[in-house]
């Protein structure tokens, strides 16, 4: 019951909410990394995904992206998830406009404490993240989700029903899902993950998703992932037909 009725809080705060207020400092995009904490990824797998993003964020490629934009930043937020019970703010709202403000940003995430949890909640941190992107503070014409995963939801809602609602609200869901190679908790590779992630967790117009291979792969898939996000031209909602 607890659970159903934090996610519900989640979902009435996307509702009610608007991105931004007109005082609100303009960026380019406003980014929510998600990123899976579920047990299935062991130690030396957490290190990789770590160091992926630490890596993406500092790469020059990443950073001449960011400064093409109109307003030459961005604002990004790092959050940990793993079942209904868990999704965290690692490093909150941050702008990024600068190789060294990046660094920073790698800095501080080079240093946060890991934890790993139950269960895999997709659609439950996919709620949260939307709550944090309206709860930004920031004014942008975009309002992206960045979700990677190793494994499908087990835990809390569908993925699909809670995307849907958010690309409603003119968010869009980009989606990393990680393909491994070996068993997952004593259960055979999941070779259909990209499939789920494609029908299930992205969405909004322009969404995509890069697969990687493996861990090993991670720091390749997340650079590009992230180049092509925030790269993208603005979009305009549709309106009514």
């Amino acid at each position: 019951m607890k659970r159903r009725t934090m996610l519900a809080g989640s979902l009435a705060a996307l509702a009610d909410a608007t991105s931004a207020h007109a005082d609100a400092p303009a960026v380019d995009l406003a980014l929510v990394l998600a990123v899976d904490v579920s047990r299935s990824i062991d130690e030396e797998e957490a290190e990789l995904q770590r160091r992926g993003y630490i890596e993406a964020m500092t790469d020059d490629r990443v950073i001449t992206a960011i400064l093409s934009g109109e307003t030459r930043r961005i604002a990004v937020c790092y959050v940990e998830w793993a079942g209904t019970h868990y999704q965290m703010p690692v490093i909150d709202w941050t702008v990024i406009d600068s190789a060294s403000a990046a660094k920073s940003f790698a800095g501080k995430l080079a240093e946060a404490p890991y934890t790993s949890q139950s269960w895999t909640a997709v659609g439950a941190a996919l709620a949260f993240s939307g709550e944090r992107l309206d709860q930004s503070g920031f004014a942008t014409k975009r309002r992206v989700i960045d979700i990677s995963g190793d494994g499908r939801t087990n835990d809390g809602p569908p993925a699909e029903i809670v995307r849907d609602r958010l690309v409603e609200q003119g968010i869009v869901i980009n989606g990393l899902p990680v393909m491994l190679n070996h068993k997952n908790l004593s259960r055979p590779p999941d070779e259909g993950l990209d499939k789920y992630y494609e029908e299930n967790v992205t969405g909004g117009p322009g969404s995509f998703m890069i697969p990687a291979a493996n861990f090993e792969d991670f720091s390749r898939a997340v650079r590009s992932k992230l180049i092509r996000e925030i790269s993208t031209r603005p979009f305009n909602r549709p309106g009514p037909a």
